[in-house]
C-alpha cells in the first residue's frame, strides 16, 4: 500500500492547504476531470485554449481526493459552497504550477523507492525498447513499465506515481520535442541506467540539427547515480561517437566536469559492440539471431517482423544482465512480445495482412516499416504513407528519400495522403507503376475495401495527426 498523503504533496511542492483534511491518502494526479476517481488528485492544466480550474467542481463530482489549484479565486467560490451546506471540505492544495507541482510530488515520492531504474529515450523506437526491456527483465524481477507512451512532461509524473513499493524494477520512457524538456524529467528521478536508441531527425524542426537532439537527449544521463550505465546504439554514428568519447573517461554532458564512475555500453552490429548480433535471419513469424557478449553466445527468437527489433532486443538483453537477471532466463521471457498497438501490429483477416504502424512517423521509422512489410509474405504489397512533420527546413528531401527506399522495395502499389507525401511519390515513381494520393480517409478506405484480396499485405505508416488509424479501423473494425 502506498504510503502518500495530501501534506506530503503540500510539502514537496512548497505550497499551502487552502481546506480540508492533510491526511488524506493520494495515489497518483488526473488532469482530465472526467476520469478523477478516490485516490487521486485533480491538477488542474492552463492550457491555450482550456484552463483545467473550471473544472475542479467536476471533478470531485466524478470522486476526486483532492485536487491542486494556481489561483485561489477560482476555488474560493466552491470552498464557500461546501461551507454553507455544511460539507466537510476536500483537500485543495494551492501551488504556483500545476505542473510543476506534479513533477515536483513525483520526485517526492521516486526518492522513497529502492527498485532498479531504467530511462529509455531516442528519436525512434522508444516504446518498443520500452516494451522489450520490461519483457526482458520480467525473467527474474517484477517489473513496472511506463504505460503506453506516457513520456512527457506531464506523463513521466504520473508514470513515477504507479510504481509500486514491491516493484523490483522500473522502465520510464522519456521523450522530448523541445530544448529543456529532458533536462527537466532528469531533474525528477535518479536511473541506475539509461538508453538512447538512436539520433535522428524527429523535432529537427524545433532543435535544427541532429547535434542539437543529441545534446539534448543526452541530459538524461544526469539522473544516472554513481555507478550506473550508459546503453548507446553502436551502429548510430552520433552515439558512436559519444561511446568512444566516453569510453574510458565520462565527460558528462559535452565536456563538462563529471566526477560519476559511469559505465558505457553499445549494442549493434559492429564488430566492437559489446552486445552484438550475428547470424540474422527472418521468416513470416519474426527475426531471429545470436547474441554475442564476450564469450557467452546466445540463439535469440523474436516472434515480431524488422530488422530493426535485433538492436531493440540486444539492448533490452543488457539491461537485463546489468540488472543481475540471468541472460537465458531474460532471452526466453522475450520470446512472449509479441508488438504494441499501432507500432507495426499485425492483423490477419481474409487472407490479408494489416501492418499497423500509424502512431507516429520519421524517415527511419518509415524505412522500418516499408522493411517488415518487405518481408511479409505476401503476392501483393501496399505501403499506405502519409506526412511526417516536424521535419524542418529538409521535410521535403526526407519525403523524397523515403519515396526512393519504397521504389527500390518490393513493395507493389503505393498510396500517399497528404500534402508532404507527395514528395514520397515524386521518390518513388521511377520505381513503382501505380502510385495514387488521396485527399481524405474516407476515399482511402473505399478504395482499399475494394482492391485488397487474399494474399495482400498492407502497411499504414504516417505521423499521428494524418490519423491513418481511422483507415485501419474503418477496414477492421
Amino acid at each position: 500500500m502506498k504510503d502518500f498523503c495530501v501534506k506530503d504533496i503540500v510539502r514537496a511542492v512548497g505550497g499551502s492547504l487552502l481546506c480540508g483534511d492533510e491526511n488524506v491518502q493520494i495515489d497518483n494526479f488526473a488532469t482530465n476531470s472526467g476520469k478523477a476517481e478516490p485516490g487521486l488528485m485533480f491538477a488542474p492544466i492552463v492550457g491555450e485554449r482550456v484552463d483545467g480550474h473550471k473544472y475542479i467542481e467536476s471533478a470531485f463530482d466524478c470522486g476526486a481526493s483532492a485536487s491542486l489549484t494556481q489561483n485561489e479565486e477560482a476555488v474560493a467560490g466552491l470552498i464557500d459552497k461546501w461551507r454553507s451546506l455544511g460539507i466537510q471540505p476536500k483537500p485543495i492544495v494551492l501551488a504556483e504550477d500545476s505542473v510543476r507541482a506534479m513533477q515536483l510530488t513525483a520526485k517526492e515520492y521516486e526518492s522513497r523507492l529502492s527498485l532498479n531504474k531504467v530511462g529509455v529515450t531516442g528519436s525512434v523506437g522508444k516504446t518498443t525498447t520500452k516494451e522489450m526491456i520490461a519483457c526482458a527483465l520480467s525473467g527474474g524481477l517484477k517489473v513496472f513499465k511506463t504505460a503506453g507512451n506516457a513520456n512527457s512532461q506531464i506523463g513521466v509524473p504520473v508514470t513515477i506515481m504507479n510504481i509500486a513499493p514491491d516493484d523490483e524494477a522500473a522502465v520510464i520512457e522519456m521523450g522530448m520535442s523541445e530544448k529543456g524538456e529532458m533536462k527537466r524529467l532528469s531533474t525528477l528521478l535518479s536511473l541506475n541506467a539509461a538508453v538512447m536508441t538512436n539520433i535522428g531527425v524527429s523535432h529537427i524542426e524545433q532543435l535544427g540539427s541532429q547535434e542539437n537532439i543529441l545534446r539534448e537527449k543526452w541530459h538524461i544521463t544526469d539522473a544516472i547515480t554513481e555507478g550506473g550505465c550508459i546503453f548507446l546504439n553502436g551502429d548510430d554514428v552520433l552515439l558512436k561517437e559519444r561511446a568512444d568519447l566516453c569510453r574510458n573517461s565520462y565527460a558528462g554532458v559535452f565536456g563538462k566536469e563529471d566526477n560519476r564512475k559511469l559505465r558505457i555500453c553499445t549494442f549493434g552490429h559492429s564488430a566492437d559492440c559489446d552486445y552484438r548480433a550475428e547470424n540474422e535471419y527472418s521468416d513470416e513469424n519474426g527475426v531471429g539471431f545470436d547474441m554475442l557478449h564476450g564469450d557467452v553466445r546466445i540463439p535469440v527468437r523474436l516472434n515480431v517482423l524488422g530488422a530493426h527489433n535485433v538492436n531493440n532486443a540486444l539492448v533490452a538483453l543488457a539491461v537485463a544482465e546489468f540488472f543481475g537477471v540471468d541472460l537465458r532466463a531474460a532471452v526466453k521471457a522475450l520470446e512472449g512480445y509479441t508488438g504494441v498497438a499501432m507500432r507495426q501490429h499485425i492483423t490477419k483477416k481474409d487472407g490479408a495482412a494489416y501492418i499497423d504502424d500509424s502512431y507516429n512517423a520519421s524517415p527511419d521509422s518509415m524505412k522500418a516499416g516499408l522493411s517488415v512489410l518487405c518481408q511479409m509474405p505476401a503476392d501483393y504489397r501496399i505501403a499506405v504513407l502519409a506526412d511526417m512533420l516536424e521535419l524542418g527546413e529538409n521535410t521535403k528531401e526526407y519525403h523524397r528519400q523515403v519515396g526512393e527506399y519504397a521504389g527500390q522495395s518490393k513493395v507493389d502499389e503505393l498510396l500517399l495522403y497528404g500534402e508532404l507525401a507527395r514528395y514520397i511519390g515524386y521518390g518513388a515513381e521511377q520505381y513503382i507503376g501505380k502510385i495514387k494520393h488521396f485527399d481524405t480517409l474516407r476515399d482511402i478506405t473505399e478504395y482499399l475495401k475494394a482492391e485488397i484480396k487474399p494474399g495482400t499485405a498492407v502497411l499504414f505508416k504516417g505521423s499521428r495527426g494524418m490519423k491513418l488509424n481511422e483507415v485501419v479501423d474503418g477496414l477492421l473494425g
